[in-house]
C-alpha cells in the first residue's frame, strides 16, 4: 500500500511541476530535482535506492523511442553528420580527457576506472532540448541537440563498457573501437528491422487503442535483443522509433498516429519526470554513503564542480571549430547553388523531350556523368534523350532534395549563438545518475564516484538548465517568423491548388451549385483560416447534413493534400514543422470527419 501510495504521490508531483514550471520560468527538471532533494532530508521519509537496471532497462529505451519518433526524419538527415561528431566522437574525446583528469585528482585511481567515469558524465540529456524549445531556439539547433541526446546515450554506455572491462583485464584499443562498431551497425539492423515490422502490423490493426498498446512494447523488442547479441539496445530502440517515425503517415491512419502521439508524450512526461525526482531523493543516501566510505563529501563535491567545467571546456573547445567547419561547408554549397539550379532546370527541360524510341543504335551519356560536369554549358546542351524518363525523374527529384538542402543550410547558419547555444545546453541528466550505479560494487572509492557524478548532473541542471533562456534571450537571434510566414503562405496557395484540382474534376459539384459554394467554403477555411472545429460548425452545415458525396470530396482533397505534404518531407523544400504541424491539421480533420460518420 505504501509503495502504491509513493508512486501515486510521485506522479501527481511530475504532473504539478509540469503545470508550475512555465508559469514561474523555471524548467520542470529543475524543480522535481530540487524537490526530491528537500524531501529527502526529512527525518520520516525512508532512504530511497533506486536500482539502475530500472533506468537502463525500463526508462531509456522508451524515453529514447519517443524521442525518435517524433524527430523528423528530415532533419536527422540534414544534421547527420553534426550528431554523429556529438554523439560518438566528442563522448570519446571527453571520456579520455575526464579520466585522466580524473586520476590526476582523486588518488589511487586507475586510468580505467577515470575513464568509466568520464564515460558517465560525458552524455548530454535530453530536458536541454525542451527547455530550447520553450524560449524559442533555432529549429537547426534543436534538431542537433534532439539527435545528439538520443545517440549519445549508447555511445556513454558502450564506452562505459569497455572501461569497466579494462578494469578487470587488459584490451586493446583496437578491440574496443570493433565492439564498439559492432554495437552501433548491429543495433542499427535490429531496430531498422523492428520498426519496419511495427509498421507493417500497425497497417493491420484497425483498432487504435489495440495498436497504441503494441506500439508500447516496440522500444522493448528493439532493446532486448540488441542486448543478447551484444550489440546497443539504445541505438537499437532509436532506430526503431526513426523508422516508425518516417513511415507512420504512409502505413498507420489519422487515429493510429494521434493516438499514438497523446499517450506517448504521457509516458514520456510520467518517466522522465519521475527520474529527475528520484535524482533529488537519493542525494541525502549518496552523501550518507560516502560518508560511511570515508572518501570526502567536501571533496566529491569539489571534484564534481570542476569536472562540469572541464567538460563544457572540452564541449566549447571541440563545438567552436565544428560550428567553424559547418560555416565554411554553408559557403562551399552556396557557391553550388546555381550551378544544380542550372543543372536542375535543363534536366527537367530536357525530360519533356525524351523519346524512347531514340535508345537504339547510340552510347548515350549516363545522367550521373553528366551531373557530376562542372560546366553549366555542357549540361545544358547535352544530347539526354539515351535516357529514361524514369531515370531523369529520379536525378530531377534528387537535384531538388540538395537544393532545399543548401536553401535550408543558408537560411539557417551556424554561427557563434548558435554554437554558444549548442555548448551551454550540454547538460547532463538520467543517463549520468543511472550509469554511475551500474559501477561494480567493488570497485575503488564507489560511494564518491557515485556522487561525483550526481553533483555534475544535479549541477549542470541547476546551473545551466536555469541560465539557458537568459542566454538564448540575450543572444537576440535573428526573427525567422517572416521566413516561416512566407514559406507557410507558399504551403498553403499549393494545397489550395491541389484542392480546386480535386474538386474541378468531381462531376457532382458541377451538377450542385450548393454542393460546390459548400465545398469551397470549406477549402478555403481549411487552407486560410485554419479555425477549431467548433467555431466553424458555426459558419456552415455539418458533412452529414452536407451529404455523402460532401464527405468523399473532402477526403479526396485530404488525400491529396497529404500526398503533397509526403512529397515535400521527401524532398525538403519545406520546413520540418510546417509539414508536420499541416499533416496533423490533415489528421485532425480525417478524424473529424470518421467520428460524424460514426454518429
Amino acid at each position: 500500500m505504501e509503495k502504491i501510495l509513493v508512486v501515486v504521490v510521485g506522479v501527481l508531483a511530475v504532473a504539478l511541476a509540469q503545470e508550475i514550471g512555465p508559469r514561474i520560468r523555471i524548467s520542470p527538471p529543475l524543480i522535481l530535482v530540487v524537490t526530491g532533494a528537500i524531501v529527502g532530508i526529512l527525518p520520516f521519509i525512508p532512504e530511497i535506492e533506486l536500482d539502475p537496471e530500472w533506468i537502463l532497462v525500463g526508462v531509456l529505451p522508451p524515453l529514447l523511442y519517443s524521442a525518435a519518433v517524433s524527430m523528423p526524419a528530415m532533419d536527422f538527415r540534414r544534421e547527420l553528420g553534426t550528431i554523429s561528431a556529438l554523439s560518438f566522437l566528442l563522448v570519446l574525446v571527453s571520456a579520455v580527457g575526464l579520466g585522466f583528469f580524473f586520476t590526476w585528482l582523486i588518488p589511487d585511481l586507475g586510468i580505467a576506472t577515470g575513464i568509466a567515469l568520464g564515460a558517465i558524465v560525458s552524455p548530454t540529456d535530453a530536458v536541454a532540448t525542451s527547455i530550447a524549445k520553450r524560449v524559442g531556439a533555432p529549429s537547426r539547433v534543436i534538431a542537433v541537440l534532439e539527435g545528439e541526446s538520443m545517440l549519445n546515450d549508447a555511445s556513454a554506455l558502450v564506452l562505459l563498457r569497455a572501461a569497466v572491462a579494462a578494469t578487470a583485464s587488459s584490451i586493446s584499443f583496437a578491440g574496443v573501437a570493433v565492439n564498439f562498431l559492432y554495437a552501433v551497425l548491429a543495433a542499427v539492423v535490429i531496430g531498422a528491422i523492428v520498426g519496419a515490422v511495427n509498421l507493417r502490423v500497425g497497417a493491420l490493426v484497425r483498432n487504435a487503442t489495440v495498436n497504441t498498446a503494441i506500439s508500447f512494447t516496440v522500444p522493448f523488442l528493439a532493446y532486448l535483443p540488441a542486448e543478447e547479441l551484444g550489440a546497443s539496445g539504445l541505438v537499437a530502440a532509436v532506430t526503431a522509433g526513426l523508422v516508425t517515425g518516417t513511415g507512420a503517415v504512409k502505413y498507420l491512419t489519422p487515429q493510429h498516429r494521434f493516438s499514438d502521439r497523446q499517450n506517448w508524450r504521457t509516458i514520456e512526461l510520467i518517466l522522465e519526470g519521475g527520474v529527475f525526482l528520484i535524482m533529488g531523493l537519493e542525494l541525502y543516501g549518496l552523501v550518507r554513503d560516502a560518508q560511511r566510505d570515508h572518501s570526502g563529501v567536501l571533496a566529491a563535491l569539489g571534484i564534481g564542480v570542476a569536472a562540469l567545467v572541464v567538460v563544457t571546456a572540452i564541449r566549447a573547445i571541440y563545438v567552436v571549430p565544428l560550428v567553424w567547419w559547418l560555416g565554411y561547408k554553408a559557403g562551399r554549397r552556396s557557391d553550388q547553388r546555381e550551378f544544380l539550379a542550372d543543372a536542375s532546370e535543363a534536366v527537367h527541360a530536357r525530360r519533356l523531350e525524351f523519346d524512347p524510341a531514340e535508345r537504339a543504335g547510340r552510347r548515350r551519356p549516363g545522367m550521373r556523368r553528366l551531373l557530376r560536369r562542372r560546366r553549366l554549358d555542357d549540361l545544358g546542351d547535352a544530347d539526354l534523350s539515351g535516357v529514361s524518363v524514369d531515370t531523369a525523374a529520379l536525378y530531377d527529384s534528387r537535384l531538388t532534395r540538395r537544393l532545399a538542402d543548401i536553401d535550408y543550410v543558408l537560411a539557417a547558419p551556424m554561427g557563434r549563438a548558435e554554437g554558444t547555444i549548442i555548448i551551454w545546453a550540454g547538460m547532463r541528466g538520467v543517463v549520468t545518475l543511472a550509469a554511475a550505479q551500474t559501477l561494480p560494487a567493488d570497485t575503488e572509492s564507489r560511494p564518491m564516484l557515485v556522487l561525483i557524478a550526481f553533483v555534475v548532473a544535479a549541477l549542470s541542471l541547476l546551473v545551466q538548465g536555469g541560465t539557458l533562456p537568459l542566454l538564448i534571450k540575450r543572444l537576440k537571434l535573428p526573427d525567422m517568423s517572416q521566413n516561416r510566414a512566407a514559406g507557410r503562405a507558399r504551403l498553403r496557395r499549393e494545397m489550395g491548388v491541389a484542392a480546386s484540382r480535386v474538386i474541378a474534376e468531381s462531376p457532382s459539384v458541377h451538377d450542385s451549385p450548393a454542393l460546390r459554394a459548400r465545398v469551397v467554403q470549406w477549402t478555403q477555411r481549411a487552407d486560410e483560416q485554419k479555425q477549431a472545429d467548433d467555431e466553424a460548425d458555426d459558419t456552415m452545415p455539418s458533412p452529414a447534413q452536407i451529404g455523402a458525396e460532401y464527405t468523399r470530396i473532402r477526403r479526396a482533397i485530404i488525400a491529396a493534400q497529404r500526398e503533397i505534404l509526403l512529397r515535400h518531407r521527401e524532398s525538403g523544400v519545406y520546413s520540418s514543422g510546417l509539414l508536420t504541424r499541416e499533416l496533423a491539421q490533415l489528421d485532425a480533420e480525417e478524424i473529424s470527419l470518421d467520428m460524424r460518420a460514426a454518429e
